[in-house]
């Protein structure tokens, strides 16, 4: 992935070796302004994944697309983690280091502005290494999982979010999604990517379909708040776009083909 940084709309390149396609973080920003999650997970199923990773205290974690790091805030202060947030979003970050204070864990928090997908983290140094939902910053969800096992303990946990096929999607659902039909697979498919790397799946949790409405259908009123008070905005026709297709994707196609989960996995062995 690239970026350019520094400007209102940050425009990022995502190259897959599928192509490339370009989308702009600053209507990201504005899309996920209320979400707290930046994924379909409830904070349910938040602490639930890190009572199934089984966090002690002074574990160490370096989380990869942070967003607004809630997972790592929420875990600081539920299992007395540290840990590193990388972002490229100032506004993610942001809100993140506010998080981090009104839960009392900014001391064992540090968040850095930067392109994830090229971060140079310290070589096995973290207990868990984890990207929620952003395996384009290593091309894929392979490539991605070889960019995070550098910076891994040895016998530590990664973590990875990845959508998957509940059911094999007629040819019009990739286009309608804006994927190509090998970017996703099934949860055995997904299964098979983790044993290429070398890794063991050793728990998942997977979002409900009600939380991943809920996610989705949130951006909707944000958008629509967010146009009705800046009309003439030279963002509101990315905006409008946006909040266009994204009916038409999850109401059409993502919500009937398309599941999503968070993954954990340990190196063979460990």
């Amino acid at each position: 992935m690239a970026a350019q940084f520094g400007r209102d709309a940050v425009v990022f390149t995502i190259e897959s070796g599928k192509g490339e396609r370009t989308m702009s973080l600053r209507l990201h920003e504005i899309a996920e302004a209320n979400h707290r999650i930046l994924n379909p997970f409830t904070e349910e199923k938040l602490m639930l994944l890190g009572e199934v990773c089984r966090l002690r205290h002074r574990m160490r974690q370096l989380d990869l697309c942070c967003g607004k790091a809630e997972m790592l805030c929420q875990w600081a202060k539920r299992w007395g983690i540290t840990g590193v947030g990388v972002d490229i979003s100032r506004v993610f970050l942001a809100a993140a280091r506010a998080r981090a204070v009104e839960m009392g864990v900014e001391d064992r928090l540090t968040f850095v502005e930067a392109d994830a997908g090229r971060y140079a983290a310290e070589a096995q140094a973290f207990d868990v290494v984890s990207c929620i939902g952003a395996t384009w910053i290593g091309g894929g969800l392979v490539g991605t999982l070889r960019l995070m096992l550098p910076a891994l303990k040895e016998g530590g946990l990664l973590l990875v979010g990845e959508p998957y096929w509940m059911d094999e999607p007629p040819q019009e659902a990739y286009a309608g999604i804006g994927v190509k039909a090998q970017d996703y697979t099934s949860l055995i498919g997904t299964f098979d990517r983790f044993e290429s790397v070398g890794l063991d799946l050793v728990e998942m949790v997977l979002a409900a379909q009600d939380s991943w409405d809920r996610y989705e259908a949130a951006h909707w009123w944000t958008m629509h708040e967010w146009l009705r008070g800046n009309p003439a905005d030279p963002d509101a026709p990315g905006v409008r776009d946006m909040l266009a297709r994204s009916y038409r994707e999850y109401l059409t196609y993502t919500r009937r083909y398309l599941g999503w989960g968070v993954f954990a996995l340990k190196a063979k062995g460990s």
